[in-house]
């Protein structure tokens, strides 16, 4: 395979292992020491489509309004839309070369009207890193504007899947998951001295792109300098805050208990109802009809136990994080089945990062994992790429090159079609005859594989087209989006700049694609 440069070499000696390294980090903005024993604190993993967690930084407000298009309205994210005081938008970086996508709070005018202690309070919140958490990672205070920069959850709130779902609701073994994450997260912000969190409810528990629930860092700083800690019907308010409108740790716990009725009964439910039902042992009564008995009544009980004693009037009596996740532990029963399955969700797939050149609109495809696509350019470009890789002598053209021919023509019309694995039959009789080579039949049949779930044979084919035709960009990208598929994601960022860097050069004058 020497013909195909030293980029396959390197692929054919991969290991399979994981070689994505995170994102450079600003040592200015060091993580803190962790006190807390759960093995995720201290966490540089990855969140809202590439790299680690990078350092807490200052965004500039023009970056975030091309990231968010202008604040567009169809990048709100938030539950009540644009009539949310505070406004929560999606946005994807443009100057970055991974390409973060991003969530970005922005709060009414003047708000914070101290740029300092707005700055303060972001500071605060950014040097926190857990797994647990959708991580702040920035802020932007420039004139009146005040906004939060976090990791973006593609997968919605616990209030969506909990109150609004579509296909399936949540099952018993998730939401205990739901349950202890959340726990984690709180136990792990108060070993950091930030124990304050502000209107803790299902909308804060947010899920990243893997399914995992992520509790919401946009919660551990108010909504303004003088502004309420809680928005929600007073009816799910603390005692105490209704007594003297203030926040106290054992008041989130309060809250915490709020959200685990949330879990148990699939509704939004006043705690004072509740505790009647549980005082008087009707937790069957109270449990989420539509989970249709799929639960351990023994653990149920458990939980509606720990929610009575999160409810209790006086904040001396209710537990503390450490107890919530001591509790929680032992009844998790499906610790090796992935939460994007438990969720009915597909399985994220993680895209190489953005090289640093100029890309086709191949390139894009490739970069963006859009198999459809990639599907959609392949039938356009047809086999102009081809052209030059053969040349037949008129004794070549028998009637087994016919037969040839015809399988390829069949190979391309399941192709257009979508029906990939015929496709791959007709190709490989075209492939076996070898009387004629095609990089873009191979190229082709690696997009087959891809679609089929068999990256490894994917990659095969991407790595002969390179062998047919070295210089053609294609064979480069289909390799990166293989590798990306294998989880090799090092070296898929490589094919990906490898490529890009062909792009750039036939741009410039030479063949390729």
């Amino acid at each position: 395979m020497g013909c195909c440069g030293s980029s396959l070499q390197r692929a054919h000696s991969l290991g399979g292992t994981n070689n994505h390294a995170p994102l450079p980090q600003n040592n200015s903005q060091s993580h803190p020491s962790n006190g807390s024993s759960d093995p995720a604190a201290g966490y540089g993993g990855c969140g809202g489509g590439g790299g680690g967690v990078p350092a807490f930084s200052e965004f500039s407000f023009a970056d975030l309004k091309a990231a968010t298009n202008n604040f567009s309205s169809d990048y709100i994210v938030s539950e009540s839309g644009e009539k949310a005081p505070n406004v929560v938008y999606k946005g994807r970086l443009q100057n970055q070369s991974n390409r973060r996508w991003i969530a970005v709070k922005k709060f009414t005018k003047l708000a914070w009207p101290d740029p300092k202690q707005f700055a303060e309070e972001a500071s605060g919140v950014g040097k926190l890193r857990h797994k647990r958490l959708a991580n702040l990672i920035g802020y932007c205070c420039e004139g009146d504007e005040r906004l939060l920069i976090a990791e973006y959850m593609p997968n919605d709130t616990l209030a969506k899947h909990l109150f609004h779902w579509e296909n399936q609701t949540i099952e018993w073994a998730m939401r205990l998951r739901v349950a202890l994450h959340m726990a984690k997260a709180l136990d792990y912000c108060s070993s950091q001295e930030r124990p304050l969190y502000h209107d803790l409810n299902a909308y804060r528990v947010l899920f990243d792109e893997n399914g995992d629930p992520r509790l919401s860092c946009f919660g551990l700083m108010k909504n303004s300098r003088d502004g309420k800690s809680y928005s929600t019907n007073l009816a799910y308010t603390p005692p105490e805050y209704l007594r003297n409108g203030r926040v106290t740790a054992e008041s989130v716990i309060f809250s915490f208990g709020t959200v685990l009725l949330d879990l148990l009964s699939g509704k939004h439910i006043p705690p004072s109802h509740a505790l009647d039902m549980i005082r008087g042992k009707n937790i069957i009564l109270l449990m989420d009809s539509h989970l249709e008995g799929n639960f351990s009544t023994a653990e149920a009980t458990v939980v509606f136990d720990l929610a009575s004693r999160c409810l209790q009037y006086e904040p001396r009596d209710r537990p503390n994080t450490k107890d919530l996740v001591a509790t929680l532990e032992p009844l998790q029963n499906k610790p090796d089945v992935p939460s994007y399955v438990m969720l009915g969700i597909p399985k994220h797939e993680e895209a190489p990062p953005t090289p640093q050149h100029p890309l086709t609109p191949m390139g894009d495809a490739c970069t963006r994992m859009d198999l459809t696509a990639i599907h959609q350019i392949l039938v356009m470009t047809h086999y102009k790429d081809d052209e030059g890789t053969n040349e037949l002598s008129f004794q070549e053209w028998t009637q087994q090159m016919r037969d040839m021919l015809e399988a390829r023509k069949r190979g391309d019309l399941a192709f257009r079609d979508k029906d990939f694995k015929t496709a791959i039959d007709c190709y490989s009789q075209f492939i076996d005859v070898g009387t004629m080579v095609s990089p873009t039949v191979y190229a082709r049949r690696s997009l087959c594989y891809l679609l089929c779930d068999q990256p490894d044979a994917a990659l095969r084919d991407a790595m002969q087209a390179q062998c047919v035709y070295p210089d053609w960009s294609t064979s480069f990208y289909m390799q990166a989006v293989a590798l990306a598929k294998l989880d090799m994601h090092k070296d898929a960022a490589d094919m990906l700049n490898e490529a890009a860097a062909l792009e750039e050069k036939r741009q410039k004058g030479g063949r390729g694609s």
